[in-house]
């Protein structure tokens, strides 16, 4: 089949965007957009910037909006789409640092932000190890920032991604980093949540964020 591949781009150190198509045919249509990408590269010497590293949706570094849905690029196949126009574009809710790489570092800052880890050993509880074990799948791809409604750049609402891995270290700590954990999560995730849910669909990993949500909010109402 033939497909229009378009490519929203950007230049290191520019901000002007531009797009780029490209006409690109294959029979293989279980064939990831992250693999067309690389054949255009290849192709074309399109030189069109991009992270990524599995290839098996486990790193989370080649997310990107694909016909206005965001979507990890080693996801998304050519047969998930009807039309042969696809339209790929960098995460919006990042900056863009080169075509589609964003700068992601907010994800992991917002770690630091929230005292997301331990201070000791883990105090495993054995009720809690299937939460703990869904919980740790997390990649912090960004996804979920993307679509929530109520997650913009710089708010006090820190957003999602940082659920899963808030209610493994709770899980985990002793009794006063729980104590801190509980008070962060309150003022900078649960006070912002407007429990749209949109993360819950949206996660290439099906992470059932509101499973997680019922969870810790438990842990407020004990406070």
């Amino acid at each position: 089949m033939k497909y229009k591949i378009t490519i929203l781009r950007q230049k290191l150190n520019d901000i002007n965007k531009y797009e780029e198509s490209f006409d690109y045919e294959t029979d293989d249509l279980n064939k990831t957009l992250l693999n067309v990408i690389l054949d255009i590269n290849e192709l074309y010497d399109a030189k069109i910037e991009l992270e990524y590293s599995c290839n098996q949706k486990k790193c989370g570094a080649c997310s990107a909006v694909i016909n206005n849905y965001p979507r990890l690029l080693c996801q998304a196949k050519l047969k998930d789409y009807k039309k042969n126009n696809i339209y790929i574009e960098p995460l919006r809710k990042f900056n863009t640092i080169v075509d589609l790489i964003v700068d992601r570092s907010i994800l992991y800052n917002n770690l630091k932000t929230l005292n997301l880890w331990l201070n000791e050993e883990a105090k495993l509880n054995d009720k809690n190890n299937d939460l703990v074990y869904r919980s740790s799948e997390c990649i912090l791809c960004g996804l979920c920032l993307e679509v929530c409604p109520n997650y913009i750049q710089n708010s006090k609402f820190l957003g999602p991604s940082n659920i899963s891995l808030t209610t493994k270290i709770i899980s985990e700590c002793d009794i006063e980093t729980k104590k801190e954990l509980i008070k962060n999560y309150k003022e900078k995730i649960f006070s912002g949540c407007g429990k749209a849910l949109a993360c819950i669909d949206i996660c290439p990993k099906n992470i059932k964020l509101d499973n997680l949500l019922v969870n810790i909010n438990k842990l407020l109402r004990k406070k």
